[in-house]
């Protein structure tokens, strides 16, 4: 008999797993984890626990009512999840807080394996969870616990979902809460963190994927990649990684990995600085190939610092460029620690 994880993503940025069982609904695999999703009758007839499918295989059956989930809805992916029984693993967008629904961030202890420094731009951070690998959606966050600090800073997981390992890329910031612990951090010093978080991560992949990478926003991006290595996706994927300076970019060995393992992947590095002599300069915006686009039929994928977003937002609206979907997270490094 077969399980499945359902991810339950809470309007707060929340994620939690659940296993439901073979035939098992999702309300009740949630009610089972102690996750209270809106509900009122649990019969298909009230509509109060509908939800979004955003990704996914499964059932709703006959036994509920029109007036509880339309036609026209059921073909906009919306459930019931008293009625919905998994037949793959599955997204589910809930339309409530975590707070709602009675419950919480799950807290993982780790230790530190790997501390690699890039120049003066980043560091790969390792760490160790053991045998409690963290599930999570691939471009998805944890808040981490800067150690001594009583202070937490988010990052992206650059590692695939399911590792005792995981990875972040982390941007150097002179007198930053972060950057001050890392550069001391020796293997097996303790971490904790709580997670997953955030609505920026890899939908189900049925078209061209366009990602676009901003500084240390890559980190999300490898750990989608790796994803779609591992299911062997045949979907064009084209990669855009945009730096300010040379020395920023960084982990380029790692991209470049991926064009042995996806048949159907590219990319392309640039460098914001005029006075660089790499092959390509400027903006990311004035690097995107027409084929990449694909006439709208494209899944866009965005993460950078909020001037970058904000400068690809208004591309695609200046040059009336309307993919099928346009996910985006903008990040801004966090503040520099000042001594009083």
């Amino acid at each position: 008999m077969s399980s499945y994880n359902v991810a339950l993503n809470f309007e707060d940025g929340v994620t939690r797993f659940v296993e439901c069982k073979a035939g098992e609904k999702v309300l009740d695999a949630a009610f089972r984890a102690k996750i209270n999703l809106p509900m009122d009758c649990s019969d298909g007839v009230c509509g109060t626990c509908k939800c979004r499918a955003e990704s996914g295989r499964y059932d709703l059956g006959d036994d509920y009512i029109e007036d509880a989930l339309s036609a026209d809805e059921k073909d906009r992916g919306l459930v019931l999840t008293c009625q919905m029984v998994p037949q793959s693993d599955c997204v589910i967008a809930v339309p409530a807080s975590s707070t709602a629904c009675k419950t919480e961030q799950s807290r993982f202890a780790a230790v530190v394996t790997r501390v690699e420094a890039h120049n003066d731009a980043a560091v790969v951070l390792e760490l160790d969870v053991g045998a409690a690998a963290p599930v999570f959606l691939p471009g998805q966050y944890v808040n981490i616990d800067v150690p001594g600090s009583g202070m937490r800073r988010s990052y992206s997981f650059s590692s695939a979902p399911g590792e005792s390992r995981i990875g972040f890329l982390i941007k150097k910031i002179p007198g930053g809460v972060m950057s001050s612990w890392i550069d001391g951090a020796q293997p097996g010093d303790p971490v904790e963190m709580t997670g997953p978080l955030g609505s920026f991560y890899l939908r189900a992949v049925e078209r061209p994927l366009l990602f676009l990478a901003g500084g240390t926003g890559l980190a999300p991006f490898l750990s989608m990649l790796e994803v779609l290595a591992r299911a062997q996706s045949q979907q064009r994927v084209h990669l855009i990684y945009g730096v300010t300076r040379d020395l920023d970019l960084v982990q380029v060995e790692a991209i470049g990995a991926y064009t042995a393992k996806l048949p159907n992947f590219t990319y392309a590095t640039v460098v914001a600085d005029a006075e660089s002599k790499h092959p390509r300069t400027g903006w990311v915006t004035q690097h995107i190939p027409a084929d990449a686009l694909n006439d709208g039929d494209v899944d866009v994928y965005l993460c950078g610092p909020p001037p970058m977003v904000d400068a690809v937002r208004k591309y695609f609206d200046d040059n009336g460029v309307k993919p099928n979907s346009f996910h985006y997270e903008k990040f801004t490094p966090n503040a520099v620690t000042v001594d009083a």
